[in-house]
Protein backbone atom coordinates (compact mmCIF):
# COMPACT_ATOMS: atom_id res chain seq x y z
CA UNK A 1 0.00 0.00 0.00
CA UNK A 2 1.01 3.37 -1.07
CA UNK A 3 2.07 5.07 2.15
CA UNK A 4 0.30 8.87 2.77
CA UNK A 5 3.23 11.53 3.21
CA UNK A 6 1.84 14.42 5.70
CA UNK A 7 3.37 17.25 4.69
CA UNK A 8 4.76 19.36 7.46
CA UNK A 9 2.99 22.06 8.89
CA UNK A 10 3.21 25.95 7.31
CA UNK A 11 5.38 27.68 9.57
CA UNK A 12 3.28 30.58 11.70
CA UNK A 13 3.38 33.50 9.89
CA UNK A 14 4.91 36.94 12.08
CA UNK A 15 3.94 40.05 11.18
CA UNK A 16 6.89 42.96 11.02
CA UNK A 17 4.48 45.60 12.25
CA UNK A 18 4.91 44.43 16.35
CA UNK A 19 8.34 45.62 16.27
CA UNK A 20 8.53 48.50 14.33
CA UNK A 21 5.06 49.65 16.30
CA UNK A 22 7.24 49.32 19.40
CA UNK A 23 10.28 50.79 18.11
CA UNK A 24 7.81 53.77 16.52
CA UNK A 25 5.91 53.55 20.05
CA UNK A 26 9.02 54.93 21.85
CA UNK A 27 9.82 58.78 20.85
CA UNK A 28 5.83 59.22 21.09
CA UNK A 29 6.22 57.54 25.23
CA UNK A 30 9.10 59.54 25.65
CA UNK A 31 7.46 63.05 24.08
CA UNK A 32 4.43 62.66 26.29
CA UNK A 33 6.03 62.12 29.16
CA UNK A 34 8.00 65.37 28.92
CA UNK A 35 4.80 67.05 27.97
CA UNK A 36 3.54 65.74 31.36
CA UNK A 37 6.73 67.25 32.82
CA UNK A 38 6.10 70.63 30.79
CA UNK A 39 2.43 70.46 31.88
CA UNK A 40 3.90 69.73 35.68
CA UNK A 41 6.33 72.40 36.01
CA UNK A 42 3.75 74.66 34.33
CA UNK A 43 1.05 74.52 36.89
CA UNK A 44 3.46 74.76 39.47
CA UNK A 45 4.57 77.81 37.94
CA UNK A 46 0.98 79.03 37.79
CA UNK A 47 0.63 78.10 41.63
CA UNK A 48 3.59 79.89 42.58
CA UNK A 49 3.24 83.20 40.69
CA UNK A 50 -1.10 82.84 42.22
CA UNK A 51 0.21 82.29 45.68
CA UNK A 52 2.90 84.96 45.56
CA UNK A 53 0.01 87.42 44.04
CA UNK A 54 -2.44 86.91 47.08
CA UNK A 55 -0.35 86.87 49.67
CA UNK A 56 -1.40 89.24 52.33
CA UNK A 57 2.35 90.53 53.04
CA UNK A 58 1.85 91.84 56.50
CA UNK A 59 -0.04 89.63 59.29
CA UNK A 60 -3.19 90.36 60.23
CA UNK A 61 -2.78 92.27 63.77
CA UNK A 62 -5.66 94.10 63.56
CA UNK A 63 -8.36 94.91 66.20
CA UNK A 64 -11.53 95.82 66.40
CA UNK A 65 -12.50 98.51 68.54
CA UNK A 66 -14.98 96.31 70.71
CA UNK A 67 -12.30 93.78 70.31
CA UNK A 68 -9.90 96.05 72.87
CA UNK A 69 -12.12 95.22 75.74
CA UNK A 70 -13.48 92.52 78.13
CA UNK A 71 -16.36 92.46 80.24
CA UNK A 72 -15.47 91.77 83.65
CA UNK A 73 -17.71 89.77 86.22
CA UNK A 74 -19.07 93.20 87.39
CA UNK A 75 -20.52 93.50 83.88
CA UNK A 76 -17.82 96.48 83.35
CA UNK A 77 -15.37 96.71 80.82
CA UNK A 78 -11.87 96.28 81.29
CA UNK A 79 -8.86 97.23 78.72
CA UNK A 80 -7.19 93.91 77.66
CA UNK A 81 -3.49 93.96 78.25
CA UNK A 82 -0.84 92.74 75.26
CA UNK A 83 1.15 90.17 74.83
CA UNK A 84 4.00 92.63 75.02
CA UNK A 85 3.84 93.81 78.52
CA UNK A 86 5.51 92.05 81.42
CA UNK A 87 4.19 89.45 82.50
CA UNK A 88 2.02 88.84 85.77
CA UNK A 89 0.99 85.62 86.28
CA UNK A 90 2.69 82.45 86.03
CA UNK A 91 0.76 80.62 83.66
CA UNK A 92 -2.23 81.43 80.61
CA UNK A 93 -4.62 79.53 78.92
CA UNK A 94 -5.78 80.32 75.88
CA UNK A 95 -9.57 78.31 75.05
CA UNK A 96 -10.16 79.13 71.23
CA UNK A 97 -14.24 78.35 71.31
CA UNK A 98 -16.58 78.56 68.30
CA UNK A 99 -20.17 77.69 68.96
CA UNK A 100 -18.85 75.05 72.07
CA UNK A 101 -22.19 75.81 73.93
CA UNK A 102 -22.44 72.07 74.75
CA UNK A 103 -18.42 70.90 75.41
CA UNK A 104 -16.89 73.94 76.80
CA UNK A 105 -18.60 73.16 80.20
CA UNK A 106 -16.74 70.04 80.99
CA UNK A 107 -13.98 71.61 79.59
CA UNK A 108 -13.62 74.13 82.24
CA UNK A 109 -14.36 72.41 85.13
CA UNK A 110 -11.91 69.76 84.53
CA UNK A 111 -9.45 72.62 83.72
CA UNK A 112 -10.78 74.58 86.80
CA UNK A 113 -10.48 72.34 88.84
CA UNK A 114 -6.98 71.43 88.32
CA UNK A 115 -5.58 74.95 88.48
CA UNK A 116 -7.73 75.28 91.52
CA UNK A 117 -6.03 72.47 93.41
CA UNK A 118 -2.52 73.48 92.21
CA UNK A 119 -3.25 76.84 93.51
CA UNK A 120 -3.62 75.41 96.99
CA UNK A 121 -0.86 73.43 96.96
CA UNK A 122 1.52 76.39 95.76
CA UNK A 123 0.20 79.51 96.46
CA UNK A 124 2.87 81.32 94.51
CA UNK A 125 1.21 79.74 91.04
CA UNK A 126 -0.85 81.87 89.49
CA UNK A 127 -3.10 81.49 86.55
CA UNK A 128 -5.70 83.09 84.01
CA UNK A 129 -8.15 81.59 81.29
CA UNK A 130 -9.12 83.38 78.56
CA UNK A 131 -12.23 81.49 76.52
CA UNK A 132 -11.98 83.33 73.14
CA UNK A 133 -15.78 83.40 71.47
CA UNK A 134 -14.63 83.42 67.74
CA UNK A 135 -17.88 84.91 66.24
CA UNK A 136 -20.36 82.12 68.12
CA UNK A 137 -24.34 81.80 67.02
CA UNK A 138 -25.15 79.53 70.00
CA UNK A 139 -24.69 81.22 73.95
CA UNK A 140 -20.52 80.18 74.38
CA UNK A 141 -20.32 83.57 76.04
CA UNK A 142 -22.63 82.98 78.03
CA UNK A 143 -21.82 79.31 78.95
CA UNK A 144 -18.00 81.14 79.41
CA UNK A 145 -19.28 84.26 81.92
CA UNK A 146 -20.64 81.78 84.08
CA UNK A 147 -17.30 81.10 85.40
CA UNK A 148 -15.91 84.34 85.07
CA UNK A 149 -18.70 85.18 87.53
CA UNK A 150 -18.06 82.36 89.42
CA UNK A 151 -14.06 82.63 89.66
CA UNK A 152 -13.56 86.45 89.23
CA UNK A 153 -12.07 88.29 85.96
CA UNK A 154 -8.74 87.95 87.15
CA UNK A 155 -9.20 84.28 86.87
CA UNK A 156 -11.53 83.96 83.49
CA UNK A 157 -11.60 86.09 81.12
CA UNK A 158 -13.82 86.17 77.74
CA UNK A 159 -12.89 87.71 74.81
CA UNK A 160 -15.73 87.65 72.44
CA UNK A 161 -14.54 88.43 68.38
CA UNK A 162 -16.80 90.79 66.04
CA UNK A 163 -16.62 87.87 63.73
CA UNK A 164 -15.06 84.81 63.11
CA UNK A 165 -11.62 84.59 62.43
CA UNK A 166 -11.04 80.88 62.51
CA UNK A 167 -9.29 78.59 65.34
CA UNK A 168 -5.41 80.22 64.64
CA UNK A 169 -7.45 83.51 64.29
CA UNK A 170 -9.18 82.93 67.86
CA UNK A 171 -5.75 81.39 69.41
CA UNK A 172 -3.86 84.71 68.45
CA UNK A 173 -6.16 87.21 69.94
CA UNK A 174 -6.11 85.36 73.12
CA UNK A 175 -1.89 84.99 73.26
CA UNK A 176 -1.93 88.78 72.42
CA UNK A 177 -4.16 89.44 75.22
CA UNK A 178 -2.83 86.97 77.91
CA UNK A 179 -0.74 88.09 81.21
CA UNK A 180 1.25 84.91 81.27
CA UNK A 181 4.38 83.79 81.61
CA UNK A 182 3.76 80.76 79.90
CA UNK A 183 1.00 80.48 77.48
CA UNK A 184 -1.17 77.06 76.85
CA UNK A 185 -3.21 76.38 73.81
CA UNK A 186 -6.23 74.55 74.95
CA UNK A 187 -9.42 73.25 73.00
CA UNK A 188 -12.68 74.02 74.25
CA UNK A 189 -13.67 70.24 73.69
CA UNK A 190 -11.22 68.56 76.31
CA UNK A 191 -9.71 66.10 74.57
CA UNK A 192 -6.73 66.24 76.16
CA UNK A 193 -6.63 65.26 80.00
CA UNK A 194 -5.89 68.80 81.38
CA UNK A 195 -3.50 67.60 84.28
CA UNK A 196 -1.36 66.41 81.10
CA UNK A 197 0.17 69.94 81.40
CA UNK A 198 2.45 68.68 83.63
CA UNK A 199 4.22 66.43 81.08
CA UNK A 200 4.04 69.67 78.59
CA UNK A 201 5.84 71.63 81.38
CA UNK A 202 8.24 69.35 82.12
CA UNK A 203 9.14 69.27 78.44
CA UNK A 204 9.57 72.67 78.13
CA UNK A 205 12.14 72.50 81.42
CA UNK A 206 14.27 69.94 79.66
CA UNK A 207 14.93 72.10 76.46
CA UNK A 208 16.73 74.79 79.15
CA UNK A 209 18.85 76.92 78.70
CA UNK A 210 16.00 78.38 76.42
CA UNK A 211 17.72 80.34 73.26
CA UNK A 212 16.55 84.12 73.62
CA UNK A 213 14.02 82.53 76.62
CA UNK A 214 11.92 80.91 73.54
CA UNK A 215 10.98 77.65 74.05
CA UNK A 216 7.80 75.08 72.56
CA UNK A 217 6.39 72.09 73.69
CA UNK A 218 4.03 70.11 71.72
CA UNK A 219 1.48 67.75 73.08
CA UNK A 220 1.48 64.52 70.46
CA UNK A 221 -1.15 62.32 70.03
CA UNK A 222 1.59 60.02 67.24
CA UNK A 223 1.63 57.19 70.27
CA UNK A 224 -2.04 56.45 69.66
CA UNK A 225 -1.76 56.48 65.52
CA UNK A 226 -2.02 52.80 65.52
CA UNK A 227 -5.10 52.31 67.58
CA UNK A 228 -7.12 55.58 65.84
CA UNK A 229 -6.52 53.69 62.52
CA UNK A 230 -8.56 50.67 63.32
CA UNK A 231 -10.84 53.29 64.00
CA UNK A 232 -11.31 54.94 60.99
CA UNK A 233 -12.61 54.45 57.75
CA UNK A 234 -9.64 53.62 54.80
CA UNK A 235 -10.57 56.76 53.20
CA UNK A 236 -9.96 58.80 56.46
CA UNK A 237 -6.97 57.15 56.80
CA UNK A 238 -5.28 57.84 53.80
CA UNK A 239 -6.48 61.87 54.22
CA UNK A 240 -4.31 61.43 57.62
CA UNK A 241 -1.10 59.95 55.54
CA UNK A 242 -1.64 62.23 52.80
CA UNK A 243 -1.82 65.06 55.41
CA UNK A 244 1.13 63.69 57.38
CA UNK A 245 3.20 63.21 54.28
CA UNK A 246 2.72 67.06 52.91
CA UNK A 247 3.62 68.40 56.23
CA UNK A 248 6.99 66.52 56.18
CA UNK A 249 7.59 67.15 52.72
CA UNK A 250 6.83 71.12 52.93
CA UNK A 251 7.01 72.47 56.40
CA UNK A 252 8.04 70.79 59.16
CA UNK A 253 10.26 67.79 59.73
CA UNK A 254 10.73 67.23 63.46
CA UNK A 255 7.48 66.84 64.52
CA UNK A 256 5.31 63.73 64.42
CA UNK A 257 1.84 65.49 65.31
CA UNK A 258 1.61 69.30 64.57
CA UNK A 259 -2.42 69.57 65.13
CA UNK A 260 -2.62 68.70 69.06
CA UNK A 261 -4.17 71.53 70.44
CA UNK A 262 -2.45 71.29 73.49
CA UNK A 263 1.14 73.61 73.21
CA UNK A 264 2.84 75.76 75.85
CA UNK A 265 4.92 78.60 74.58
CA UNK A 266 7.20 80.27 76.86
CA UNK A 267 6.04 84.29 76.27
CA UNK A 268 8.74 85.40 74.49
CA UNK A 269 8.61 82.34 72.02
CA UNK A 270 4.26 83.09 71.89
CA UNK A 271 5.40 86.68 70.99
CA UNK A 272 7.53 86.25 68.20
CA UNK A 273 6.10 83.04 66.54
CA UNK A 274 2.15 84.84 66.80
CA UNK A 275 3.45 88.37 64.84
CA UNK A 276 4.31 86.74 62.44
CA UNK A 277 1.28 84.28 61.79
CA UNK A 278 -0.05 84.66 58.48
CA UNK A 279 -2.52 81.32 58.45
CA UNK A 280 -5.89 81.84 60.64
CA UNK A 281 -7.75 78.24 59.72
CA UNK A 282 -7.09 75.09 60.51
CA UNK A 283 -3.18 74.75 59.31
CA UNK A 284 -2.34 77.44 61.47
CA UNK A 285 -0.40 75.44 63.71
CA UNK A 286 1.85 74.01 61.06
CA UNK A 287 2.87 77.46 60.13
CA UNK A 288 3.30 78.26 64.14
CA UNK A 289 6.19 75.54 64.18
CA UNK A 290 7.39 76.74 61.06
CA UNK A 291 7.86 79.71 62.31
CA UNK A 292 9.69 78.42 64.47
CA UNK A 293 11.94 76.13 63.20
CA UNK A 294 13.14 79.33 61.31
CA UNK A 295 14.08 81.35 64.27
CA UNK A 296 15.59 78.47 65.77
CA UNK A 297 13.26 77.82 68.85
CA UNK A 298 13.77 74.66 70.23
CA UNK A 299 11.00 72.61 70.20
CA UNK A 300 9.70 69.05 72.48
CA UNK A 301 7.12 66.78 71.41
CA UNK A 302 5.85 64.98 74.34
CA UNK A 303 2.86 62.34 74.38
CA UNK A 304 -0.32 62.96 76.18
CA UNK A 305 -3.64 61.10 76.88
CA UNK A 306 -6.11 61.84 74.24
CA UNK A 307 -9.97 61.05 73.86
CA UNK A 308 -11.90 61.96 70.61
CA UNK A 309 -14.84 64.29 71.60
CA UNK A 310 -18.27 63.99 69.16
CA UNK A 311 -18.42 68.01 68.13
CA UNK A 312 -15.30 68.26 66.05
CA UNK A 313 -15.92 71.15 63.50
CA UNK A 314 -13.36 69.81 60.82
CA UNK A 315 -15.27 69.08 58.20
CA UNK A 316 -13.26 65.87 56.66
CA UNK A 317 -12.71 66.67 53.56
CA UNK A 318 -13.39 69.98 52.89
CA UNK A 319 -11.05 70.81 55.59
CA UNK A 320 -8.28 68.36 54.65
CA UNK A 321 -8.61 70.31 50.96
CA UNK A 322 -8.05 73.53 52.68
CA UNK A 323 -5.63 72.61 54.59
CA UNK A 324 -3.41 70.98 51.85
CA UNK A 325 -3.81 74.17 49.69
CA UNK A 326 -2.49 76.43 53.06
CA UNK A 327 0.22 73.78 53.03
CA UNK A 328 1.48 74.16 49.82
CA UNK A 329 1.31 78.16 49.95
CA UNK A 330 2.71 78.32 53.33
CA UNK A 331 5.72 76.68 51.64
CA UNK A 332 5.44 78.58 48.42
CA UNK A 333 5.12 82.23 50.01
CA UNK A 334 8.37 81.84 52.55
CA UNK A 335 9.74 80.32 49.58
CA UNK A 336 9.45 83.44 47.12
CA UNK A 337 9.58 86.05 50.19
CA UNK A 338 6.20 86.93 49.72
CA UNK A 339 6.39 86.33 53.85
CA UNK A 340 9.33 87.35 55.63
CA UNK A 341 10.18 86.84 59.10
CA UNK A 342 12.48 89.92 59.59
CA UNK A 343 9.22 92.02 60.81
CA UNK A 344 8.47 89.83 63.64
CA UNK A 345 11.54 91.04 65.24
CA UNK A 346 11.22 94.51 65.57
CA UNK A 347 7.82 93.40 67.09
Amino acid sequence: CQRRVREPLPRRWSCPIGPRLAWTMEPLLGDAVAALAALAAAALSLITIVAHITATKMPNLHRHEEEKFFVNADGKKESIPSIHDPPTKELSVVVPSYNEEDRLALMMDEALDYLEKRQKRDPAFTYEVIVVDDGSKDQTAKVAMKYCKKYGSDKVRVLTLVKNRGKGGAVKMGVFSSRGGKILMADADGATKFSDIEKVEEGLRNLQPWPRQMAIACGSRAHLEQDSITQRSYFRTLLMYGFHFLVWFLCVKEIRDTQCGFKLLTREAASQTFSALHIERWAFDVELLYIAQCLKIPIAEVAVNWTEIDGSKLVPVWSWLQMGRDLLFIRLRYLTGAWRLETSKSN
